[in-house]
């Protein structure tokens, strides 16, 4: 006897969009907060992708921090004038969230990296959107 299976494609995954247009770009940074105890910490970081409102930055060095934890986002003062940056980040600090924990490396049990969200006013964010518009960027995680 010979059976017939009969599949039928399985409906493709809707993927959220993302609230800004993430761009690719490499540039040296630096996540300053306070942990419990209320001592100043801080990490040198890299982007891996930025946009309007959000970030996602590797650690140079072994770091736990805590999810939804406020810190201060900052690009290297040489490399805020690359045009790829955001306006929002090109000014200096900028107030932030960390709203994911990327990936534990298996050898030091930190995270690889962190998204952040950039928590700057909405006329901020629509402003440097529209100055952004042209020079836009697809990249796929």
């Amino acid at each position: 006897m010979i059976s017939t299976v009969v599949t039928s494609p399985a409906a493709p995954a809707t993927r959220q969009s993302r609230i800004g247009n993430r761009r690719s770009v490499r540039v040296p940074g630096r996540l300053t907060w306070r942990d419990a105890s209320g001592t100043l910490r801080f990490v040198s970081v890299v982007t891996r992708d930025v946009s309007d409102v959000d970030a996602f930055v590797e650690c140079q060095a072994p770091t736990s921090i805590p999810l939804y934890r406020l810190v201060h986002f900052q690009i290297e003062r040489p490399s805020r004038d690359s045009g790829e940056l955001p306006a929002v980040l090109q000014g200096g600090k900028v107030l932030s969230a960390i709203y994911r924990v990327g990936p534990y490396k298996s050898a030091t049990g930190t995270p690889h990296g962190y998204a952040l969200r950039l928590l700057v006013e909405p006329g901020r964010a629509a402003a440097a959107r529209g100055r952004g518009n042209r020079n836009t960027f697809a990249v796929a995680n």
